[in-house]
């Protein structure tokens, strides 16, 4: 018995859209981060791009448990001498653009590489419930009904 290696034309992507409003970001992130690397497939090979493309939704009415909305921090340097700077987890999630807290929290589950960078231009993230991605029919994912634990209200 030889082990599988998948090969290009083995692989077959799927469109999956994830519904986040409810959802506690840590674990929709794991679930995310799973499907964009393909893990969730018999076929798994590590070294190719298995994973399917994802879409989420709703992404500005993810919930974070504890005191995380007022005390996580997203720390970034501006190059400059002295240029660290910082935001709390609601300040990003109250202004122009509260996609990048889920997007960041798949990246972060990710490896860093070159291949995680390239599964990550399969992740859409957006705020609100509309999404230019009807044409490709994409499959809905529950990921509240998969766990209690998943969902806050």
């Amino acid at each position: 018995m030889k082990t599988f290696s998948a090969t290009p034309a083995d692989i077959e992507k799927k469109w999956i859209i994830i519904d986040a409003e409810g959802v506690v970001l840590g674990r929709l992130a794991s679930i995310v981060a799973m499907r964009l690397r393909g893990k969730h497939k018999a076929s798994f090979t590590p070294n190719m791009d298995m994973g399917d493309n994802v879409i989420v939704i709703n992404a500005d009415k993810i919930q974070l448990t504890g005191k995380k909305r007022a005390d996580k921090t997203y720390y970034w340097h501006t190059g400059h001498p002295g240029g660290i700077k910082s935001r709390t987890a609601e300040q990003i999630l109250e202004g122009e653009h509260p996609e990048r807290v889920v997007t960041k929290a798949v990246q972060r589950m990710l490896p860093g590489n070159r291949l995680s960078r390239k599964q990550m231009t399969n992740l859409r993230v957006y705020a609100g419930a509309e999404h230019p991605h009807e044409a490709q029919a994409p499959e809905v994912l529950d990921v509240k009904s998969m766990n209690s634990k998943n969902t806050r209200s």
